[in-house]
């Protein structure tokens, strides 16, 4: 049977899936309370949910990229929360999907082959050209003396945004290859550790072999973004130069009943092939026949799980999600780092903030609204979307809105 769902239902499903519907859609939790404990529950089925809760360093607009994420689904999400998830005895673990993330434990074993295949790699080769005395060195400091902070690590540093101090780039190849593990993050500066000291011995000894795991991650990214092509659930994890393990993996998700193949057809007629889960598919086809919640906005992380993959962005949004980090000013047109902001199903404005935390003011550099192509809205309605998403932001951090 051909399976086809119009743009409407799949952009619905994919906000549901992510938690940004009405929670009793999403199968995730509503606001959690108060109490550590109970927000860090609420923080931890989001990340289940995706597999991954993407990290990033920015902070200019008060509170990085894990810490947004969680914010939009929890408007009283503790912003230093967000930062200190990465703990003794959490179940997470620091690792890389698309990015660098932070993932349920119980996934440490599918990321085997990858540990495994870092260390065949080029990349590898030139992290450790004449450095294997330095890895050595480094590795028996962790055994001998304990934990080490990357702040801690010995070096000078280069010119340069990526030119690492040596001992910091020896130190993350060595994460990478599964030889150190990330204990814990503290101000955004990682502690390194052995693995043993860190991940469970089941979980470390657990040997999954690549086709297996690929099947595995695939299917998380389904359920993750509700349905997609193939492209991005192999970017979930960036799965690279594996298309025929791709094709085999997503045919047996398919046999077993997890997986089927479902086109989204969008409003000229033209259709694009993918994939959804069966439940989903069931899902997908209510909501595209309900009303989506009447949220009044909320501000989005640019590498928020419904963000991060820009085509996918523009076929459900017709949104042009771009990240302008890297630009100079006079190139830029929407900001340094700039946040969409959601009202029910619709991306309607984008805003770019600069926090001060010594004088408590949040200012708006600049901001944009999509019907208009202007700083002005085109209506009352995303007037008020665009000042509650502020607002709300703003409250949460504590601070005043310039």
């Amino acid at each position: 049977m051909r399976y086809t769902l119009d743009t409407k239902a799949v952009r619905r499903l994919a906000l549901a899936k992510a938690g940004l519907l009405r929670p009793e859609l999403t199968g995730l939790p509503g606001r959690p309370g108060r109490g550590e404990r109970r927000r860090r529950d609420a923080a931890l089925a989001v990340i289940r949910r995706f597999g991954y809760l993407q990290l990033d360093t920015v902070s200019v607009a008060g509170a990085r990229s894990h810490a947004l994420v969680l914010l939009s689904r929890f408007p009283d999400f503790p912003a230093d929360l967000g930062e200190r998830l990465l703990q003794p005895g959490e179940p997470l673990f620091e690792y890389w999907g698309h990015e660098a993330c932070w993932m349920p434990l119980a996934l440490y074993p599918l990321f085997g082959f990858r540990r495994r295949g870092i260390r065949r790699s080029d990349w590898w080769a030139r992290a450790m050209d004449g450095r294997r005395p330095l890895a050595r060195e480094l590795l028996r400091r962790v055994r001998e003396d304990g934990p080490l902070r990357s702040a801690d690590l010995e070096g000078k540093h280069g010119g340069g945004w990526w030119d690492h101090k040596p001992a910091k780039h020896v130190a993350v190849a060595l994460w990478s290859s599964g030889e150190l593990a990330v204990r814990e993050r503290s101000n955004f500066q990682r502690t390194f550790d052995l693995p043993e000291r860190v991940i469970p011995a089941g979980l470390r000894e657990e040997r999954i072999p690549r086709a297996h795991a690929v099947r595995e991650l695939l299917a998380l990214a389904l359920d993750g973004h509700g349905w997609a092509a193939t492209g991005t659930l192999a970017a979930t994890w960036r799965l690279r130069n594996l298309k025929p393990v791709l094709t085999r993996a997503m045919a047996e998700l398919v046999e077993e009943g997890r997986a089927v193949g479902c086109r989204l057809r969008d409003d000229s007629g033209k259709e694009t092939a993918g994939w959804i889960g069966p439940a989903d598919l069931e899902l997908a086809g209510n909501l595209g026949r309900l009303r989506p919640r009447r949220d009044r906005g909320v501000l989005l992380s640019p590498f928020d799980p419904v963000l991060w993959d820009r085509n996918r962005v523009a076929r459900l949004f017709g949104f042009d999600q771009v990240l302008e980090v890297f630009k100079p000013a006079p190139l830029r047109r929407y900001g340094y780092f700039c946040l969409p902001v959601l009202a029910g199903e619709r991306l309607v404005a984008r805003v770019d903030l600069k926090a001060d935390r010594g004088t408590g003011r949040l200012a708006v550099l600049l901001r944009r609204f999509e019907s208009t192509g202007s700083p002005e809205p085109g209506n009352a309605a995303e007037a008020e979307a665009y000042r509650t998403a502020l607002l709300r932001y703003a409250c949460a951090l504590e601070l005043t809105v310039e």
